[in-house]
């Protein structure tokens, strides 16, 4: 009872997308309807034409024939535009649905990209959605049009025998129990199949991004299998829905078809004796009695495809219903001048149990640089996620200038910090537009930025230069040139406060001489947030903060902590390859 609920509320869910197309719905079934009562006219024509005039053909008879054909025409040009303009109400109304679904995307909070796999969103947002779209560009109108010519064809048999048109209707019942019988029995296959296909689309993203790895440590069969596996027992599932399709519906219906015309023959065959019943009558009567159970097998034929359809807007809207997002902002209008940073005990928690900030307290003014080193699962950048507003902190404040975080707007805050990961991302676009990400930056600003970073020279060097194309990831540049490129982003913008997360961490010993090179002067005049593994790089940071299981336990400038012989000396030592065995 509870999924036969969610299915209707997905279904009228879907229904209030064609609101802003209501006119162009609205006319799109009036062809449709024109269409069904044009068509209900063509067998009483047909009729009277075998009734009347063969054998001894007139004028009044061409003109029969005339008009026979020409409504043929007509029907055929109202079928076209109200297909047509469905059509285009449907890939509208998908439209909206993705438009709708990726803006969500866009809005989750980093926990539910944690928890799902980019495979899983990525079959939401095109399998799924483009399930949908055969439901509104085929099926919907398919079922519309059949329930036109089911309820214009009823009437028209009706009234030209109503004791065999009560005998036929006897079989709709019939029809129904079985579409219905079909619906239950179906409903968890497809979900299922759709669930597999799903998970099919989140082990090629794996395999994708990974196979670096996976072609490193011979993985190529582990990972055949595991896909092999996924895709047979898809194969299972689709294979029994397709079972569950032949046994109830069109075998089924076929044979109710058959009993029908067995029924009109028998029927007639009694009347024929008689000569009550004339050749057009029975013509007439087997053209409605077509029309009555055509469309009832074409719906019944794209039953399994409406299921699916269901099923893959179900997902969507699950999608789209998600509550775990990015955190919000109280926007008060707050401006970030100075770009001062404080923390005060603060606390956070990824799954609400575990810890992985306990009562963390700093502070970083103008100009001045502060690092956070430590063990992996320390916390380091977790600091960076709750800072960057990726994640909401459980308690303790985080002010800039004296203000809470969450009083300024999101937009201030994104454009006065410059965020520097250890896998620079590049996307498929040029130099220039990977500098500017689509902000209200001139060319001269990106090429400024560019110099400011020392990665003019090699930009420079490129065919097209700053209009060089940019192949996905930047795959055809160097970890270093990426870095730099992704250096020359974050000074694009001029934030004023920086922050570096493992930005040199993977790159060689002589690049790196020019990335340190470039991080010093970025940030000079800037508060700046570092994450390091190799202490080398941050030696001359203002303070340093060692972190151990969520908590800092040490601090001080770099000759500070060497003294305190303690955890960061260890590390240092560790690192110089001078600890003693």
């Amino acid at each position: 009872m509870q999924a036969k609920s969610k299915e209707k509320g997905v279904f009228w869910r879907l229904l209030s997308y064609l609101k802003p197309y209501s006119l162009l719905t609205a006319a799109a079934l009036t062809f449709l309807l024109l269409t069904t009562v044009v068509r209900s006219i063509i067998p009483l024509l047909a009729s009277h034409f075998i009734d009347n005039y063969i054998g001894h053909i007139s004028q009044s008879g061409t003109m029969i024939l005339a008009a026979y054909f020409g409504l043929y025409l007509v029907q055929m040009l109202f079928q076209y535009l109200g297909n047509i303009w469905f059509a285009k109400v449907s890939y509208s109304v998908v439209r909206d649905i993705r438009r709708d679904a990726f803006g969500k995307v866009q809005s989750l909070g980093m926990a539910y990209f944690d928890q799902t796999p980019s495979g899983s969103i990525v079959s939401r947002l095109t399998n799924d959605t483009e399930s949908i779209s055969e439901m509104f560009s085929g099926i919907l109108s398919s079922f519309i049009s059949a329930l036109f010519v089911i309820v214009v064809t009823l009437y028209t048999m009706f009234a030209l025998d109503w004791k065999l048109t009560s005998m036929l209707v006897l079989f709709l019942p019939v029809i129904f129990i079985l579409v219905n019988l079909y619906r239950k029995k179906s409903a968890p296959v497809v979900a299922k199949t759709r669930s597999l296909l799903s998970n099919i689309n989140s082990k090629l993203a794996e395999s994708i991004e990974g196979i670096r790895i996976i072609q490193a440590f011979s993985q190529e069969k582990r990972l055949a299998e595991e896909f092999e596996a996924i895709n047979q027992e898809h194969l299972a599932y689709a294979s029994k829905s397709m079972a569950l399709d032949s046994l109830f519906l069109r075998p089924a219906l076929s044979l109710i078809k058959i009993l029908t015309y067995a029924l009109l023959i028998s029927y007639f065959g009694l009347d024929w004796s008689d000569a009550t019943v004339s050749a057009g009558m029975i013509y007439a009567f087997i053209q409605y009695a077509n029309r009555l159970f055509d469309p009832l097998l074409e719906v019944t034929q794209h039953f399994s495809t409406l299921q699916t359809s269901m099923v893959s807007a179900g997902r969507v809207f699950t999608l789209m219903d998600q509550t775990i997002e990015e955190p919000q902002q109280v926007d008060q209008g707050a401006c970030i001048s100075q770009g001062d940073i404080v923390f005060e005990d603060v606390s956070f928690s990824y799954d609400g149990k575990r810890k992985i900030l306990d009562k963390v307290s700093f502070q970083v003014k103008k100009g001045q640089t502060i690092a956070f080193v430590g063990a992996t699962g320390s916390g380091k950048s977790s600091i960076i996620n709750v800072f960057m507003r990726f994640y909401e902190f459980e308690s303790g404040r985080v002010l800039i200038d004296g203000q809470d975080i969450r009083t300024f707007p999101a937009q201030e805050l994104r454009s006065n910090i410059g965020l520097v990961l250890q896998d620079p991302f590049l996307y498929h676009g040029t130099i220039a537009s990977n500098i500017q990400m689509y902000q209200d930056i001139s060319r001269e600003q990106v090429e400024e930025a560019a110099r400011f970073v020392d990665a003019a020279p090699f930009i420079e060097k490129l065919p097209d230069g700053y209009d060089h194309l940019v192949t996905e990831k930047g795959s055809a540049f160097s970890t270093g040139q990426r870095q730099l490129l992704a250096f020359a982003r974050t000074m694009a913008s001029q934030p004023k406060i920086l922050i570096l997360d493992e930005a040199t961490a993977n790159i060689d010993s002589e690049t790196e001489q020019t990335v340190q090179y470039s991080l010093e002067k970025m940030r000079q005049g800037r508060t700046t947030i570092a994450i390091a593994h190799r202490l080398s790089t941050i030696q001359d940071a203002d303070c340093i903060y060692v972190l151990d299981k969520g908590k800092i336990i040490e601090s001080g400038n770099h000759e500070q902590l060497l003294a305190m012989k303690g955890t960061y000396q260890r590390m240092y030592q560790l690192q110089a390859g001078q600890l003693a065995e």
